[in-house]
């Protein structure tokens, strides 16, 4: 929640410095860093809390670091191909964008291996099952630290900042959130694995993590889908207020993250028992966590959008209405609950990769329809109908193939079924 309440206050302070359109250049550069960078990570932030609890818990301790290795040096490679390929072609079409676009375009660049070391980093600590220590460089190092440099520059310089500074400003924080999550990760690392010479098991791996890659890679393009077909049709502006409105909505999604990071490994270490009573009764109270605190969030986004967005300055007006259309399908897809961890700790990554990718299909192709129909309030109903429909596929499946009832209605019947029975004579 501090995270969320930091981050939040950091998207303010850019909008407010940089003003609405070197607000959208940023937005628009930042989609496609992260974007790319999660794509680099190749999944292994996810797969590797799905696989290190399971081998730790069964005493494999060659499987877990053979794992850990492979995975560290895959995502390493692809992040620096992906950066180098990525700077050539800005540089071979720099005369196709702006100076400032291209020069953010560049340090993104450069961002992007930073950035898929303190994702893969925080993914192998959350498996350490030591949350803080992996939640804290992305969420409170890094973007404190841009913060704190957004706010010392704005006040100690004559000069209007732009897009491209505050992208240097992203790099430096990166790196000192790379280097914590990488002592993070030293510092947690369990000792059974220090001797343990790496076992590598490719054709057990690849089944899990193609998908995991595409849950991913698709994930992201899905919450960043309108900033980009805004920023790509020339509306940088709009995909500016769209992030700003983006990055409140999400605020309601922070409880479902979160309480998901927290059970991920328990889910995967019931799913290898084929525990399902207990792995029912813990994702029904996860849904229920994550559903009481979007409600908390959302009620005083949806009260207070005006007021909230007086804060980023003039230009960023026509948020509000965008703001509220998104925050209610965050608030639907929250009480849902964590259901894409589940089906991904549980084994049934290839089912989540296909419905997401079914759901990010729809969402490009409504964005495209509603940015045509009405501008930045169409790619809001679009993302927002795209959330819902996700959410009611992911219920059916769940409930289906892996006999869990969604976890707001399991609690609900469990109580019902309770009062009966006690007030029976």
């Amino acid at each position: 929640m501090a995270g969320a309440a930091l981050t939040f206050v950091t998207q303010i302070a850019i909008a407010r410095t940089v003003g609405p359109a070197s607000y959208g250049i940023y937005a628009y550069v930042f989609a496609w860093i992260a974007l790319l960078s999660y794509g680099s990570t190749l999944g292994f932030h996810v797969a590797v809390m799905r696989f290190v609890p399971t081998y730790l818990a069964t005493k494999q301790f060659p499987m877990a670091r053979g794992f850990i290795l492979f995975g560290a040096k895959a995502c390493i490679a692809a992040a620096l191909l992906i950066a180098i390929v990525g700077a050539f072609i800005v540089t071979e079409e720099a005369h196709e964008f702006s100076p400032e676009l291209a020069g953010s375009l560049l340090v993104g660049m450069a961002t992007l291996p930073l950035v898929t070391v303190y994702l893969t980093g925080a993914g192998l600590v959350r498996a350490f099952e030591a949350l803080i220590s992996a939640l804290l460089p992305e969420r409170i190092v890094r973007d404190g630290l841009v913060l704190a440099l957004v706010c010392t520059a704005a006040s100690l310089t004559s000069w209007r900042l732009d897009a491209v500074d505050v992208m240097w400003m992203l790099l430096i924080a990166s790196a000192v959130a790379a280097g914590i999550t990488a002592f993070a990760g030293w510092r947690h690392w369990p000792t059974d694995l220090s001797s343990a010479k790496p076992a590598y098991v490719f054709r057990d791996w690849w089944p899990s993590l193609l998908p995991i890659v595409i849950m991913v890679f698709i994930d992201t393009l899905m919450n960043r889908t309108a900033v980009m077909l805004l920023g790509w049709n020339g509306y940088v502006k709009d995909a500016g207020i769209f992030s700003a409105a983006a990055n409140m909505a999400m605020l309601v999604a922070l409880p479902r993250v979160a309480v998901s990071s927290a059970f991920a490994p328990t889910i995967a270490r019931l799913s290898a028992r084929n525990d399902l009573p207990r792995l029912q009764t813990v994702f029904a109270k996860a849904t229920i966590l994550s559903c009481a605190g979007g409600l908390t969030l959302a009620f005083p986004l949806l009260i207070f959008t005006e007021t909230i967005f007086h804060l980023f300055g003039s230009g960023f007006a026509s948020g509000v209405e965008v703001t509220r259309i998104l925050v209610v399908g965050q608030l639907i897809a929250v009480a849902a609950g964590p259901q894409q961890q589940l089906l991904t700790m549980a084994g049934h990554e290839r089912a989540a990769a296909t419905l997401m990718s079914v759901s990010a299909i729809i969402n490009i192709l409504g964005c495209i329809g509603g940015i045509a129909l009405d501008g930045v309030e169409g790619a809001a109903i679009s993302t927002s109908a795209m959330l819902i429909f996700w959410s009611v596929a992911q219920a059916v499946y769940v409930y289906s193939r892996l006999g869990i009832v969604p976890g707001a209605a399991w609690t609900l019947k469990e109580r019902a079924r309770f009062g009966r029975n006690s007030s029976a004579p």
